[in-house]
């Protein structure tokens, strides 16, 4: 081999292993100085604010029993014992089929009602390489009232006993402490009292979260109905809800007073017709145990 052919071959064999040495440590940089992401969790406590959903979600193979209950109207006075001789109850399961899917199905007793709905994140808040401010998940529901009809005289059809809901989540963990949700909805009723009653409503909550302690937070919510009005039909009354989440063990207790009876969408955002200015408040209660299957 001639001299000449030699040199090259020689520098290349001397500086390769210094160039490969010298990408192994701009990896290894790399990694060091770009941020893992990093995912906001216990936005929420329950899959309740109070009445509405929260971001919140079961894992895979979780399973949620929930009991709500309410009472009636506190301005009953000592002789119904503050609406603690009137109740309405809701009664529920919630099952997380993978970590971005649940699904669930309850039965209320107010006009025999029985809901489904599936519910499903879209994004997670997240900091770090992935830089996502909120969290987003979708929600659609259906709402099958049974209670015997007022006229069985007259045609009637099954369409007409149900409702569908749809509604978005957009939720932000502030801190440790602070965490709010915006919640659009949109609850469609194939039936309605009367020719002018709407049967699209469209709603805007607001739900958020303070903790107070380790095991205790208060939580506050508000749906505004944004639908308009048509003169001679009375609109229903926003629903306001203030209450505290307290941790027991493999149980979340959540203590309310709300102006809202009805503990299905369908419900709160188009049947509530309590005042608080009148004493028109309901205490209740969610009681929710988780399961692993």
């Amino acid at each position: 081999m001639k001299p000449l052919m030699i040199l090259p071959l020689l520098a290349c064999t001397l500086l390769l292993p210094g160039a490969l040495f010298a990408q192994d440590v701009d990896s290894l940089l790399s990694a060091l100085t770009t941020p893992a992401t990093e995912y906001a969790s216990a936005t929420f406590k329950a899959t309740r604010i109070i009445n509405g959903h929260s971001i919140k979600q079961m894992k895979a193979r979780q399973l949620d029993f929930r009991i709500h209950h309410r009472f009636g109207e506190v301005r009953g006075g000592a002789y119904e014992l503050w609406g603690l001789d009137q109740s309405t109850i809701f009664l529920g399961l919630e099952y997380g089929v993978t970590d971005w899917l649940m699904v669930g199905a309850g039965r209320s007793s107010y006009k025999k009602a029985y809901n489904g709905f599936g519910k499903f994140r879209l994004w997670r808040q997240s900091s770090g390489e992935e830089n996502m401010p909120v969290a987003i998940s979708g929600y659609a529901g259906i709402d099958v009232q049974t209670l015997d009809w007022t006229d069985p005289q007259r045609e009637n059809y099954f369409s007409s006993r149900l409702s569908y809901i749809f509604q978005l989540f957009i939720a932000r963990k502030f801190s440790e402490e602070l965490s709010l949700q915006v919640t659009p909805s949109v609850v469609h009723r194939n039936l309605v009292p009367t020719a002018l009653d709407e049967n699209d409503l469209f709603a805007l909550g607001f739900g958020g979260r303070y903790k107070l302690t380790s095991r205790i937070s208060f939580n506050a919510e508000y749906f505004l109905v944004i639908t308009p009005g048509r003169e001679g039909v009375e609109k229903p009354v926003d629903a306001l809800s203030l209450g505290f989440d307290i941790e027991t063990g493999g149980h979340v207790f959540q203590l309310m007073f709300t102006n809202a009876l009805l503990m299905t969408e369908r419900g709160f955002i188009g049947e509530t017709t309590g005042q608080w200015s009148k004493g028109g408040v309901h205490l209740g209660f969610n009681i929710s145990r988780v399961f692993t299957l």
